[in-house]
């Protein structure tokens, strides 16, 4: 009986130890698409303002094959972090940019456009649902923190970013996160929020090695004060994350 049980023991590591080398492999060599590095760098130039360097990046996205509904999905989404001026500049910059493309002969891909919600819960139970989603988390519980001081934030989050932003199927979860950190990271001093969203990344698929590559984005992008600090907290996600 010792013997068969230290056989099963034994079987048992050799699995683990297959699945995690296969899934530290599969890690290594999945990174962040042309589509995606794009997605985080028009994200992080229009939280900073930087019109100029905007309109390079518009004009590299659509080159990688992002259509203008994407590109113009993820630039409204970025509002909800980082207001509607810099996401009104960054449509007007879009705008401005697709002319001249066109006035050079380029044709752009529109893309799909948004599906109708025709889901008939009220919103803020459909935000809740979708929050939960994103991470793995139940939202039952007492409010706490920024909630229970100001239950009315909590209300927006759900109705509108999560029920009326991220209900949106023009981009995916993922696409929509990293909107979200690349935003969070360039605005900076919102270490809480980039670390919450990570974790959702991670959540919705994204990989501990595209996290890195996020963070290269964000170097190229706004710079290395921006990088260092979204290092920083990344390592501190894979650590609690992975821990041993």
């Amino acid at each position: 009986m010792k013997m068969k049980a230290l056989l099963k023991s034994i079987l048992f590591t050799i699995a683990i130890f297959t699945l995690t080398t296969m899934e530290a492999q599969t890690d290594t060599i999945k990174s962040l698409d042309n589509k995606q590095k794009a997605i985080v760098r028009i994200a992080a130039v229009t939280a900073k303002g930087d019109l100029i360097k905007l309109k390079e990046e518009l004009n590299t996205g659509l080159d990688t094959g992002l259509t203008i509904n994407q590109i113009k999905e993820s630039i409204v989404h970025l509002y909800a972090y980082c207001g509607f001026p810099r996401s009104i500049r960054g449509l007007q910059t879009f705008m401005n940019a697709l002319d001249e493309r066109k006035a050079k002969g380029l044709t752009d891909v529109v893309g799909v456009e948004a599906s109708p919600i025709k889901e008939e819960s009220s919103k803020y139970e459909r935000g809740k649902a979708i929050l939960e989603k994103l991470t793995r988390a139940k939202q039952d519980g007492p409010k706490t923190g920024y909630s229970a001081f100001a239950p009315e934030i909590d209300t927006f989050l759900k109705e509108h970013l999560f029920a009326d932003i991220f209900e949106r199927d023009v981009l995916t979860y993922a696409e929509r996160e990293l909107v979200t950190i690349s935003v969070i990271a360039s605005i900076g001093d919102a270490e809480p929020m980039l670390q919450s969203h990570l974790n959702i990344c991670l959540n919705v698929g994204l990989t501990p090695s595209q996290l890195k590559d996020f963070v290269g984005e964000i170097k190229a992008a706004t710079g290395n004060k921006e990088a260092k600090a979204a290092q920083k907290v990344l390592e501190e996600v894979l650590k609690t994350r992975f821990k041993k």
